[in-house]
């Protein structure tokens, strides 16, 4: 049978997740759809980049077993994505995978079935379907026999006792649907599309800028934005070593910080890193958009310009130590994990600017490689278990502990909570609610069906 495997698959796929919460169902599900993808297309384990994707795709989907976080669920949507749109074009960027991914799950179906009626169009004409004709053959003798079970059913008490005992309730609508939407699912990824004008224009448009002849007006111009280069990257470097020299100055006072002051440090260091680098990038690929990129004296703004990205850097690290040394006093929290991440991303950007500066690349790298990054981060991200982090970091290090941020975090640090508790004598009322959220716990994990299974059902197994 042409579509047994996607028959089979969506069959699997109710049995997963027909009126089930997500668990374990997830991870098999991911499975499921990298085996489907090379059994369909067996040359993709020749290609590193998609066996990459893949192994992202099947990481974010053990680790909801793991720890099951609206994080990591996310995460693994992304990848299912990714992936798929890597099937319809390995080579394709990933912002492209994304938009192919979501494309080929939704309408590849519809694509192919348009594809082949154009086709045949074509070939020959189609015979014209006789609907009044296929109306009367279904309908008609269909009517009549409701209208004669109706009448015998009255003329006949052992003829309508046979007719009342034929149960229907056996056949579940609302199974079959979600199943034939499994099929559906099934049937798209198996069959990769691509949005063709933007997939093509993705593969055409490279990474580097194409070269640029410069003749006697062209150097006249360049000459003058570079000289207006010169003179802005100068400032801009002095203002940033004065900042960078008065902040020196606060960090050898940031012990004596109250909490207010540290707050506020490090929430005005961030606001500054995403207007200044924000600006930083924005000017830098301003002046090296074109021309001035293959002006032979470009040398000494290129200079400027690696200082200047250097010097951006500093303020990062220095934004770094003030989210620590709050951390360190007043414990994590998402937020202060999120300022890191941010940090991180500011200085890959700074990064990838210095490279397409000194490698004449265009704007088309920055973006491939950025999301690139972003997307490996994400997945990375999801082999932590952050609410077990934070609470074993803020119960054990943390100078204040805040019981109440704790207690709300997902259950994923439950355990960690009521091992605490008991060994420490906390609040009255904080131990009840850690209590009410371990008893709450407990109960959706022994209610879990197989298909929502997570790794804290061994726990109470044991």
């Amino acid at each position: 049978m042409k579509n047994l495997i996607s028959l089979i698959s969506a069959l699997i796929f109710s049995t997963l997740f027909y009126k089930q919460n997500i668990g374990l169902n997830l991870f098999l599900f991911s499975v499921l759809t990298s085996s489907i993808l090379i059994l369909k297309n067996p040359e993709l384990t020749k290609n590193r980049s998609i066996l990459l994707k893949i192994a992202a795709y099947l990481i974010t989907g053990v680790m909801v077993y793991f720890y099951n976080s609206s994080l990591v669920i996310l995460a693994n949507l992304i990848a299912f994505f990714t992936l798929i749109g890597s099937v319809s074009e390995p080579k394709s960027s990933i912002y492209v995978n994304w938009i192919n991914g979501i494309y080929t799950s939704i309408v590849s179906y519809f694509s192919r079935y348009y594809d082949r009626a154009d086709l045949d169009d074509n070939n020959e004409k189609k015979k014209k379907i006789d609907y009044l004709y296929w109306s009367k053959i279904i309908g008609i003798p269909l009517a009549l026999s409701l209208i004669f079970i109706a009448l015998y059913r009255n003329g006949n008490p052992v003829f309508n006792d046979m007719v009342s005992k034929i149960d229907f309730s056996f056949i579940n609508i609302q199974w079959i649907i979600f199943t034939g939407l499994g099929y559906y699912l099934f049937y798209n990824i198996s069959h990769p599309i691509t949005v063709e004008t933007l997939t093509s224009n993705d593969l055409r448009i490279g990474n580097n800028l194409k070269e640029i002849n410069l003749n006697k007006s062209k150097i006249q111009k360049v000459k003058k934005e570079k000289q207006l280069g010169l003179v802005l990257l100068v400032v801009l470097n002095l203002l940033i070593l004065f900042f960078l020299a008065t902040d020196i100055f606060y960090l050898t006072e940031i012990y004596q910080m109250t909490a207010p002051q540290l707050s506020d440090q490090v929430h005005n260091g961030v606001n500054a890193l995403i207007i200044s680098n924000v600006l930083a990038i924005v000017i830098i690929l301003y002046f090296f958009r074109g021309e001035l990129n293959f002006y032979n004296e470009n040398k000494d703004l290129k200079k400027l310009t690696a200082i200047w990205i250097f010097l951006n850097l500093m303020v990062v690290f220095s934004t770094v130590l003030k989210n620590i040394e709050y951390m360190s006093s007043f414990g994590l929290t998402y937020k202060r994990i999120g300022v890191i991440f941010f940090l991180i991303a500011t200085s890959i950007g700074l990064i990838t600017t210095y490279i397409k500066v000194f490698k004449i690349k265009n704007l088309w790298f920055l973006f491939r490689q950025n999301l690139s990054l972003a997307f490996a981060i994400l997945v990375i991200s999801t082999t932590i278990n952050w609410d077990k982090l934070i609470t074993h970091y803020n119960i054990n290090y943390a100078d204040v502990v805040d019981y109440n941020y704790l207690i709300n975090l997902s259950n994923n640090n439950t355990f960690m909570l009521k091992a605490y508790a008991e060994k420490n004598d906390i609040n009255l009322n904080f131990q009840k609610r850690i209590d009410q959220k371990y008893e709450n716990y407990i109960k959706d994990l022994k209610d879990n069906s197989w298909q929502e299974v997570v790794y804290d059902n061994s726990k109470i197994e044991k």
